[in-house]
């Protein structure tokens, strides 16, 4: 059963674009920040490596099972948004609290909670996405999402520079930013519309919105996964884009979904989960390892140096320069999506950065601030074909099969245990053996996802819910109602 609910006071379109910058504020560009002031408060690189890791570790066991409930629940998925941006909030706020050393088990408290609550956003975001414009237009407002989630990112790193460096070295105030990401994003979340629940997570839906909000016809590949025969006889009972039944499921309602062996066992999902783990164990540590070498003493990157007060606006450029190529990547990769490039060479195209990234911050590490800064063009280049085709290809792989955001959840946790591992070795060998050994074993292990992607994946562009969807017809253009 679709709603439309709010519709009318912003286009639907618009209301996703406002909640993903509010959340991509939300995002841990500010890990880089509390990096920083936590060195200031005279932790050890490895003490903040733990308490970076553990927010990436608790998400590591929880988004699977985020995801799961996020599919299973008759609740309104709107109010799990709600409710991790503030829990995600306050948590990553309590850094504020913290005056030195001594603090250090409320700090990794808090990185759990925030771990757990921050777990939801992803899976949430993207299945009111899906229910609310299926399978043909998810692509496209997926892709708006992620470029306004970019931009948030880029706003939030720009005003908490700006406030790390007026104030430094009382950096913290900085952090006050992220409240005022979520009261954005609680704001703007209610006139997100519910959609169509099932849709949502994966199963073959009758009615979806298309990009100007105007309410259309599904084609019809159904199959033993459709949403209940009573819902399709509600279609007709819309009128001027409202729907005038109750969006609430039942239980008995649901449909049977595909077995979790069946969808974790696929081969595409398995290469989608290592191909990922391994980039971000590769890739998450690099920033932080920028970050320190970048402002250190003048120009002398002594790895014993604290960042100085150069530093920061240097390392907010340095997530201000990625995060505006991201989106310009974002950008770019949906229209060459839209004229028919495939994932498979945009995610490679991706995967490639890594390993040019680190040869050039080892080689120009000590040729100044501004070659250093120039690597992050790289790094928006990765991210940017990487969060893109994230969401897409799950959707590709799962769709029809009421798994979506289970797997969503599933290659999170591959991508965040690579990150966690990341940040704890990356940062454990920056401590004993420097900033190049760290830099140098990224190197070699970003070679590994290049190889794994290149060799084990197929091409899954076009063949959006053939494996679940049993009565495949020709794809045909959205009916509108009448």
């Amino acid at each position: 059963m679709f709603d439309t609910q709010h519709v009318g006071h912003f286009s639907p379109k618009v209301a996703f674009a406002l909640v993903s910058f509010a959340l991509g504020e939300l995002g841990d560009g500010l890990n880089i920040f509390q990096g920083i002031y936590l060195v200031n408060m005279g932790w050890s690189e490895g003490s903040v490596g733990i308490a970076l890791s553990l927010m990436g570790l608790t998400a590591l066991l929880v988004q699977t099972v985020a995801g799961d409930i996020v599919d299973k629940t008759l609740f309104d998925r709107r109010l799990f948004l709600v409710v991790a941006s503030i829990v995600t909030a306050l948590s990553a706020s309590a850094i504020l609290l913290v005056q030195g050393d001594s603090e250090q088990g409320l700090m990794y408290g808090t990185k759990v909670i925030e771990g757990i609550a921050s777990s939801f956003i992803g899976p949430c975001l993207a299945s009111l996405t899906l229910a609310n414009f299926g399978p043909e237009h998810f692509d496209a407002i997926m892709a708006s999402n992620i470029l306004w989630g970019h931009i948030g990112s880029v706003i939030s790193a720009v005003m908490a520079g700006s406030v790390a460096y007026l104030f430094y070295p009382n950096i913290q105030y900085c952090f006050l930013v992220i409240g005022l990401s979520a009261l954005i994003a609680i704001i703007f979340i209610r006139f997100v519309p519910q959609g169509d629940p099932l849709m949502g997570r994966g199963f073959q839906g009758d009615v979806a919105m298309d990009e100007q909000g105007n309410l259309e016809r599904v084609p019809s590949t159904m199959s033993d996964h459709d949403i209940p025969p009573s819902s399709s006889s509600d279609v007709g009972n819309q009128k001027e884009g409202l729907f005038t039944g109750d969006p609430k499921l039942t239980p008995t309602e649901i449909p049977e979904a595909s077995s979790y062996m069946e969808v974790f066992s696929d081969r595409k999902t398995l290469v989608l989960c290592l191909t990922g783990w391994s980039f971000h164990f590769a890739n998450a540590n690099v920033l932080l390892v920028l970050g320190e070498l970048m402002g250190q003493g003048d120009g002398n990157n002594n790895d014993d140096d604290g960042p100085s007060r150069s530093a920061i606006p240097l390392i907010a450029g340095a997530i201000v320069l990625a995060q505006a190529t991201m989106s310009l990547a974002t950008i770019v990769g949906d229209k060459l999506t839209d004229r028919g490039v495939g994932r498979k060479p945009l995610f490679m195209a991706g995967l490639l950065t890594l390993p040019l990234r680190c040869a050039l911050i080892i080689l120009w590490q000590d040729m100044g601030d501004s070659w250093l800064l120039s690597t992050q063009i790289l790094d928006g280049l990765g991210g940017g074909f990487f969060g893109l085709l994230h969401p897409l290809l799950v959707a590709d792989i799962t769709f029809g099969s009421g798994r979506f955001n289970v797997v969503m959840g599933l290659t999170a946790s591959c991508f965040g245990l690579g990150g966690t591992m990341s940040n704890f070795f990356g940062q454990m060998v920056v401590e004993y053996f420097g900033h190049t050994a760290s830099l140098a074993g990224s190197f070699f292990i970003s070679i590994f996802p290049i190889i794994l992607f290149g060799i084990a994946m197929p091409e899954t562009l076009g063949n959006r819910g053939q494996q679940f969807l049993k009565h495949e017809e020709a794809k045909t253009n959205f009916v509108p109602l009448t």
